[in-house]
């Protein structure tokens, strides 16, 4: 999930790292939700200040069975009521998310590098895990499907292996002009940079037509979800 403030002229502002003061609004990392949110379905970015169809103790959720541009009205409404007040969100959230995400990729896997705990390269990679356990592996969004797999036969198949960045993305943080695999210790960073990848595939990607059973519907995540990623990178204890 997304926690959002609300600055003190009334614009919603994402706070990833979750450490802004104020009160907290919790969004869903679903594209649905949050393009619901800035009303890129139904025409508005303001909040009307009336009461939500659905609420969550720690989030908010769009109501079920209605048509995109209701749940989007609806949902604004929500956020309106959790900040108490009118809200101004930014016209391109989905975007704004996005960058942001990236970036803090890059921060949370540079403070990986320079602490020791990632490697780079398809060979260096691949000896480091034979004497080293891994968390967590990145390979290049771009990079060749082919040497992707390859790379990953040597993965042990509990190690989550993820694609946020591109491989000029993974190169600028890793000193190199294009990168496509990196591995990474289990650990604080491993577990924050699997989080946040997860938000930003979240907010890329169409959710399904229909909820899965057992999966939290759109609007809500469950404390599992999070649980499962630090399980496998080993960020809980």
């Amino acid at each position: 999930m997304f926690r959002f403030v609300v600055s003190p002229d009334g614009v919603l502002i994402p706070d990833l790292a979750g450490k802004l003061p104020g009160r907290g609004i919790w969004l869903s990392a679903s594209r649905d939700v949050i393009e619901g949110a800035n009303g890129a379905r139904s025409g508005g970015s303001r909040s009307d200040g009336m009461p939500p169809a659905e609420t969550s103790p720690n989030g908010i959720s769009g109501p079920k069975g209605i048509s995109g541009g209701a749940k989007g009205r609806e949902l604004r409404r929500a956020i309106a009521r959790a900040a108490r007040g009118p809200v101004q969100v930014p016209s391109d959230l989905p975007g704004v998310l996005e960058t942001a995400l990236i970036r803090r990729i890059g921060d949370l896997l540079g403070l990986a590098r320079r602490a020791g705990q990632a490697v780079a390269g398809f060979e260096k990679a691949r000896d480091w895990m034979r004497t080293h356990p891994v968390g967590l592996v990145l390979q290049a969004a771009d990079g060749s499907a082919a040497e992707r797999a390859r790379f990953r036969s040597a993965v042990p198949a509990m190690v989550p292996v993820l694609d946020p960045l591109t491989g000029t993305e993974l190169g600028h943080v890793m000193g190199h002009e294009t990168v496509v695999h990196v591995a990474l210790a289990p650990g604080r960073l491993a577990g924050s940079i699997a989080i946040e990848a997860g938000r930003l595939a979240g907010i890329r990607a169409a959710p399904p037509a229909e909820n899965v059973p057992g999966l939290a519907p759109p609007g809500l995540a469950t404390g599992r979800e999070t649980a499962a990623i630090n399980n496998m990178t080993g960020t809980n204890g």
